[in-house]
């Protein structure tokens, strides 16, 4: 433990998504005494594993959505290995690509940065040269700016001079898949630090990280373990509505905790704690409605993951040129990503499974599958069998430009954590996993100090 740091607590971690388990990790690496609740069955919040079974009756893990890590993900990364997953064999890296069927787009070498992004957009295929340059002068002048610009400022607004051809096959599929926010709506300054983390960061920040294997095995199941064997409790099927104060501990399923931290979606934890101050006195009651509030103006995105099988499966040949291809999206071709299953995981028998993404989506299932279904055979030349559709109806909130994200701290004793607390990556997983381990740090400032009168909330 931290010597600096406050005595042991007793915490209570109100979800066991990517957030909620990174703060347990962290809380019980300081020696805090810490029980997780979860109130569904399994682990991993939205990102999770799931069974799909194939026509011929073999039953796969597939995930929730299908999710990107990328290099420069470092306490990600970090945290797998310190609940013994080693991200070399469950993370397939490939050097950032953004290319089509055709084969154009941009590739990065595996070199160091920022020379593998200015080597990778001078050899992009299909840009004319006058498109390259100015996406070279775009990039140098958002470096000499500090990656930084007006708070009000849209991606469109940053690529306002860019070619249209660059914006389309490059800026827009990068925004969306980064932001789930068009790039008229997408924060320009939240667009900008996720460049300037991949693309000036250590080398390797700006690979792709394909999980080889389901997310609940990625990282969620391992941390349960790894808190299990130090004695801290993980609870499933434990729902927490609200939460009780009773001086000097906050209460929930019957038990006093010193601390609570909150690791639930934006709009359950807003209801978790409008419901909790119903019963709370006035002065705690005041800042539980006001943080509920906030969050519940939050907007959210959807995002549809296909996963289709192709008809027939092609016998010992890949389905696409590169695991993950980009898409030529509109309005009849809704996804902008496509991943090949068998070019991913550990090598086994062929499935032809494909994941569609379709980001910020929306419109009724069996259209998005039709859609899919005619965009795969026109960009694709292959014919394909939707087998599961997974929307995520809010996958993520709408990363706008000056948006008032909810804080962290909440009131004394009580934090908040997920991807959408204040911060400065969008919804990723990274994004959670550095607000949960935020949140476990700061309890020595969360209200652990000495305990207010009886019946009285101090704040």
């Amino acid at each position: 433990m931290n010597p600096s740091a406050a005595p042991p607590a007793r915490v209570a971690i109100v979800g066991a998504g990517w957030a909620g388990l990174a703060a347990a990790v962290r809380a019980v690496q300081d020696s805090h005494h810490v029980t997780v609740f979860e109130a569904a069955r399994h682990l991993g919040g939205r990102a999770r594993g799931l069974p799909l079974r194939l026509p011929d009756g073999r039953e796969l893990r597939v995930d929730n959505g299908q999710h990107i890590l990328i290099g420069a993900y470092t306490d990600s990364l970090r945290l797998m290995r310190t609940v013994g997953v080693d991200p070399a064999q469950v993370l397939l890296r490939r050097p950032l690509a953004l290319q089509f069927p055709d084969g154009s787009g941009l590739r990065l070498p595996d070199w160091p940065a920022p020379l593998d992004a200015a080597a990778g957009i001078l050899a992009a295929r299909g840009w004319p040269w006058r498109d390259k340059l100015a996406l070279l002068r775009a990039a140098a002048g958002w470096r000499r700016a500090g990656f930084a610009c007006a708070a009000t400022a849209t991606v469109a607004d940053l690529c306002a001079d860019l070619p249209p051809r660059l914006i389309a096959e490059f800026i827009e599929p990068l925004c969306v898949s980064a932001l789930n926010t068009p790039m008229a709506q997408a924060s320009g300054q939240v667009f900008l630090r996720v460049l300037r983390d991949a693309l000036l960061g250590p080398r390797g920040g700006s690979n792709l990280l394909l999980p080889r294997i389901d997310l609940g095995a990625l990282f969620p199941e391992a941390a349960a373990r790894w808190l299990e064997a130090r004695g801290a409790r993980v609870l499933t099927g434990q729902r927490i509505d609200a939460l009780r104060w009773q001086p000097p501990h906050w209460h929930a399923a019957g038990q006093a905790f010193d601390c609570v931290i909150i690791a639930t979606s934006a709009p359950n934890a807003a209801k978790t704690l409008i419901q909790s101050a119903l019963d709370a006195p006035d002065s705690a009651a005041y800042r539980l409605r006001r943080w509920s509030e906030g969050t519940a103006r939050l907007a959210h995105r959807a995002i549809t993951t296909v996963y289709a099988r192709t008809r027939p499966a092609p016998a010992g040949r890949a389905l696409l040129h590169s695991p993950m291809v980009a898409l030529r999206s509109a309005a009849d071709a809704p996804a902008q990503f496509v991943f090949d299953r068998d070019a991913i995981v550990p090598p086994g028998p062929p499935t032809g499974l494909l994941a569609f993404v379709v980001s910020d989506s929306g419109g009724e299932r069996a259209d998005l599958e039709a859609a899919i279904t005619r965009q795969a055979l026109r960009q694709l030349g292959l014919r394909v069998e939707p087998l599961l559709t997974l929307t995520e109806k809010r996958a993520t909130f709408a990363c706008t430009p000056a948006l008032a994200r909810p804080a962290l701290a909440i009131a004394p004793g009580l934090r908040a954590c997920g991807d959408y607390v204040d911060g400065p990556y969008p919804a990723t997983l990274e994004g959670a996993v550095r607000s949960g381990w935020q949140a476990a740090a700061d309890l020595h400032t969360a209200g652990l100090e000495s305990p207010p009168q009886a019946g009285v909330v101090q704040w």
